[in-house]
């Protein structure tokens, strides 16, 4: 495993691609309370988020 950098976590799905968005305070707020609930981070609420939404478009 020459070249991988220390620290480097190991993952059959690596997350290669950054997304920024621009979200007002109650929106954040939102996110940020699913987060709690669900105890996932903020990434993960979002990609769970996309993946509802595309499961609707395949109906």
């Amino acid at each position: 495993m020459a070249g991988l950098k220390k620290g480097t976590k190991l993952t059959d799905n690596p997350k290669d691609y950054v997304l920024r968005v621009r979200l007002d305070e109650r929106t954040l707020q939102k996110l940020d309370k699913c987060c709690e609930e669900s105890g996932m981070n903020r990434s993960q609420v979002v990609r769970m988020g996309i993946e509802m939404q595309y499961a609707k478009t395949k109906k």
